[in-house]
């Protein structure tokens, strides 16, 4: 008998709502996985992908990784894992440093034997190359065989890759296949091949809000001997299923135990059922508002609920009056919330005509740089890292290149802190406006005009930035995950030397 623990998408490093708590919530919950792992003296943990939430994880979460799995490795416990979509790079994987480390192994076409059963893997395909796949997976001569990919595959819902048409290509007969990609946990059954979702291990958007957790996969070749058949030569019926949730649907805090019967789907010798995870409290709360209701209703309600230190996510509905999301999200953080978000999804008929106007927030900033009075150099190296035209990669080399090329040029007048220019600039144009400039009074006013004018671009800058609307949908979060440094993460100087 095999016994493993099938997870994945576990998206470490993910700062979900830019919040570094939420960050290490995902790195706990792994944690979680490989602790029962060790508890329960499983075979194996098999990762079906997505362990990192992005292709270039920071320091503190690789270390992280490490940490978690070296307990694993002490009990002899091996991670079998594949690269999924969120974190492939172009040439080596993150799991190959690991694999190096003596920490984890990345499953490929070869297979690889625990027990009695042969483990194969297929990393995430980008859908343009799948057609070109050979699904040449080597044969063992094993009781049991299992395939670990990630991707979105039919017939699950949302599926684009086709499973059955993998399964019919590849010359082993699997037992089942392991997914990862598809938060959401479900198992189905394809002419006798168990195929299941693990889902993810937190909640990595507020439309996962079933309780978190992972797979527990046994292949006991002496509870049922897989036939020596091909599953595609079987009767072509497929029997859909969902996967086996925790006791009461919602206790995602008990701790690991036995699955009951009812929570089994056992098929062919091969058994699954889930374990829930505690993971930090979502909070929902869904409101309809009437034609008289408004933000107070939505006040009352929170108050209503225990949100001490949950993520609170609060969506509107209806009709009703102004409800500000700034406001309501402020009131659920005053009153505990990690925290708060608003989705409004009310349509909102608006006639007033509104006048908008856009300060350049390029020029905003050359301005503000220009205050900075930094050196000539300085200068420069700001211009190359904010250059568009050179590609990310580059950045590093032309910083190197351009301050090598100001040394040997012996010109260190350019290293010098240069004045504030922006207030001068105004100056010498009131002096050519007319004799009344010359005098000490009007060139003071010149400059408290030229520091007021730096200082309204500034602010108008500034609130064109917090006149966003609040509450962004889940779409435009995710998308913020591929946004431009804020000011505390831009590259500095040093960072290039």
């Amino acid at each position: 008998m095999t016994k493993v623990i099938h997870t994945g998408d576990t998206h470490l490093g993910y700062r979900q709502y830019h919040s570094p708590e939420r960050r290490q919530d995902f790195l706990e919950a792994f944690r979680q996985v490989v602790e029962d792992a060790i508890a329960d003296d499983v075979d194996a943990v098999v990762h079906a992908g997505d362990l990192y939430h992005d292709r270039t994880p920071g320091l503190e979460d690789l270390m992280g990784t490490i940490e978690i799995l070296r307990p694993l490795a002490d009990a002899d416990i091996p991670f079998l894992a594949v690269v999924g979509n969120h974190e492939g790079t172009r040439h080596a994987q993150w799991l190959d440093l690991f694999e190096t480390l003596g920490l984890a192994e990345r499953l490929d076409f070869t297979g690889r034997r625990v027990g009695d059963t042969v483990f194969y893997g297929l990393d995430y395909v980008p859908e343009s190359k799948r057609d070109a796949l050979d699904y040449d997976f080597a044969e063992h001569d094993a009781a049991h065989t299992a395939l670990v990919s990630h991707g979105l595959f039919t017939p699950f819902p949302h599926g684009e890759w086709d499973l059955e048409g993998v399964l019919e290509a590849s010359p082993v007969a699997f037992d089942a296949v392991l997914l990862g990609d598809d938060h959401t946990p479900d198992t189905v059954r394809i002419d006798g091949t168990w195929a299941t979702y693990c889902g993810s291990t937190e909640r990595a958007s507020a439309s996962e809000r079933d309780p978190r957790g992972y797979n527990l996969v046994t292949f006991d070749a002496g509870d049922a001997e897989r036939s020596e058949t091909s599953p595609n030569e079987g009767t072509g019926s497929e029997a859909r299923r969902e996967a086996p949730r925790t006791a009461s649907g919602g206790a995602a805090s008990e701790a690991p135990r036995e699955p009951t019967d009812a929570e089994r789907a056992t098929g062919e010798g091969v058994t699954i059922s889930r374990r829930g995870l505690d993971t930090r409290d979502f909070v929902f709360v869904d409101l309809e508002l009437g034609e008289s209701e408004g933000e107070e209703r939505v006040r009352r309600r929170l108050r209503e609920e225990a949100i001490d230190d949950a993520v609170v996510v609060v969506t509107i509905e209806g009709v009703g009056g102004e409800v500000t999301p700034a406001d309501v999200e402020r009131f659920g953080d005053e009153r505990g919330a990690l925290i708060t978000r608003v989705n409004d999804r009310r349509e909102v008929d608006v006639e007033a005509d509104y006048e908008v106007s856009f300060a350049d927030p390029d020029e905003a900033v050359r301005e503000r740089v220009r205050d900075l009075g930094l050196s000539e150099a300085a200068r420069e190296i700001d211009e190359t890292v904010r250059e568009g035209s050179i590609a990310d990669s580059n950045v590093r080399d032309e910083v190197k290149g351009r301050i090598e090329e100001i040394v040997a040029e012996d010109d260190l007048a350019a290293f010098e802190t240069a004045v504030n220019d922006t207030a001068s600039t105004d100056v010498d144009a009131a002096d050519a406006a007319g004799d009344d400039a010359t005098t000490p009074d009007a060139s003071d006013a010149a400059t408290d005009e030229a520091a007021a004018r730096t200082d309204e671009s500034t602010d108008a800058t500034t609130d064109g930035a917090m006149d966003r609307p609040d509450a962004p949908t889940d779409t435009e979060r995710a998308d913020s995950d591929e946004r431009a440094p804020t000011d505390t993460e831009t590259t500095t100087v040093e960072d290039y030397l």
